[in-house]
């Protein structure tokens, strides 16, 4: 609940911020700005080698593993800093943007301030302390963004508004993990200790590097092919998807790993928290992604202004692979709770390959195109996901398929209804925002409505369990809710 509050806080205030930013900064702004993540986003991973997931999973974590850990991060740190340095021009001759490379050189001294920060950060979650984490995250993006980014956007300053925002936020990150989680700090290389770390972090980092292609895969493309205005207009529609996979996706990913990491020999718990983890984000993003296509227009409209029509379709198709991209994630989480990052790692290349491969091909059709093929390989990389998942969980393919069938009833009454709404509603040409406010009623009546009195097939027996726990835990025993089962309550003792 703390890392679900403290990321729909900060979403929250990642929206604020790109209407507020969208309406000052330029496309190009936007576009610059990206292809300089891509680069920093790939350095982010040989900055660590899988350093912190690998201090989280390790069953006996030993003080000469802490130093070992803090040592190798402030190296990685210190040696990518300098080479984005000294790499800063070639990239931006790759790009066809002279001043991406200024952009570059300033950006990597995130890397100088963060190697200070993955021991504690990676500490804090080991001890599930999601509260802190919650706390440090939200804030640090709001003295970044919120504050930093947009007084100085106001001020003129371009893309450099950005570029100072990010600068802020990994300061006061690192700075509050500091203080919060005290740590080993007198440098140590301990052969044995390097060795445990690395065996671990080498098959992730391997699956992180795949995985930044196929995340960034396609910025690549719409930069090097399309120009900066094409990257500014894809990068918000993706940005725009990727909100609902912060809020649910995110959100399990950050909290099971660390959790499905501590009963790693224990299938049985692993499979159960598997399979109300998959049900709960179909309940969830479903709906939300019938939803968004319909009412894509209004939404980009309303929140981005008029200016900004050309996200509409690729927004739209991006949205079609909610599911597929948020619910992924699960699988993610399993495979290093397990153990299982080399399997994971192949899995991951083949994803990043299909990206780019698809994203080169839509290009021929404009930023549309572009996610059309960003999609296909999101629902390949769902497939590729799920059948390691039903491996390790020894798990057939219809009980995975069965997981989903609620989520796919609700989504499909909501989505004859919101069309037919929205189709009339648009022939009386109703304005955006009392269309949307229209909708979301209609759709909350409808999932009440249906979920009250037809629970067992719109909500499931595992979505049932969600809410009878989630009532338990925040507004006591509901007799309503307790009688969606015909059964006695779950307590708060329920393992």
């Amino acid at each position: 609940m703390w890392t679900f509050l403290g990321t729909g806080l900060q979403s929250f205030l990642q929206l604020v911020v790109m209407l507020v930013l969208v309406r000052v900064l330029g496309a190009a702004d936007f576009g610059l700005a990206a292809a300089a993540t891509t680069v920093t986003g790939l350095s982010t991973i040989f900055s660590q080698l899988g350093i912190g997931p690998a201090v989280v999973q390790r069953a006996n974590l030993e003080r000469r593993h802490l130093r070992t850990a803090f040592t190798v991060s402030l190296i990685l740190g210190a040696l990518l800093s300098g080479l984005i340095w000294l790499a800063a021009p070639a990239v931006a001759s790759l790009y066809r943007m002279e001043l991406l490379a200024d952009v570059l050189r300033v950006s990597a001294l995130a890397f100088l301030i963060q190697g200070f920060a993955v021991v504690p950060q990676s500490l804090l979650q080991r001890d599930l302390e999601f509260r802190r984490l919650a706390s440090i995250n939200a804030t640090s993006y709001c003295g970044g963004y919120a504050v930093v980014g947009i007084l100085l956007a106001l001020s003129g300053l371009g893309v450099w508004a950005l570029v100072a925002a990010q600068l802020t936020q990994a300061l006061l990150t690192t700075t509050l993990l500091v203080i919060a989680r005290p740590h080993p700090r007198w440098p140590q290389l301990e052969r044995g200790a390097l060795r445990d770390l690395l065996y671990f972090g080498g098959g992730h980092t391997f699956g992180r590097i795949a995985n930044y292609f196929a995340s960034t895969g396609d910025n690549m493309v719409v930069g090097r092919w399309l120009g900066a205005d094409a990257l500014g207009f894809y990068t918000r529609s993706f940005q725009m998807m990727m909100v609902p996979v912060m809020l649910f996706g995110q959100v399990l990913d950050t909290v099971l790993f660390p959790v499905m990491a501590s009963m790693q020999h224990q299938p049985a718990q692993l499979a159960t928290a598997y399979r109300r983890g998959v049900a709960l984000i179909a309940l969830l993003t479903l709906p939300v992604s019938a939803a968004v296509v319909i009412l894509a227009p209004e939404l980009i409209q309303l929140l981005l202004g008029p200016e900004w029509a050309s996200t509409i379709v690729p927004f739209q198709v991006l949205a079609t692979g909610l599911l597929f991209r948020t619910s992924y994630k699960m699988g993610d989480s399993l495979a290093r709770a397990t153990g299982a990052v080399y399997r994971r790692a192949w899995r991951q290349a083949i994803y990043a390959v299909l990206v780019v491969g698809g994203a080169w091909v839509g290009q021929h059709w404009g930023i549309p195109g572009v996610a059309f093929g960003v999609a296909m390989a999101i629902l390949v990389n769902f497939i590729l996901m799920a059948q390691l998942s039903a491996s390790i969980l020894s798990m057939s393919w219809l009980t995975f398929v069965g997981i989903h069938v609620p989520a796919l009833l609700l989504t499909t009454a909501i989505s004859v209804e919101l069309w037919v709404l929205s189709t009339a509603l648009r022939d009386w040409h109703i304005s955006p925002a009392v269309l949307l406010i229209v909708s979301l009623a209609c759709v909350i009546a409808t999932v009440l409505t249906t979920c009250r009195f037809l629970p067992h097939i719109f909500i499931g027996r595992e979505g049932m369990w969600i809410v009878q726990m989630a009532a338990s835990r925040t507004i006591g025993k509901l007799k309503p809710l307790r009688n969606l089962s015909g059964g006695t309550p779950i307590t708060s003792k329920t393992p």
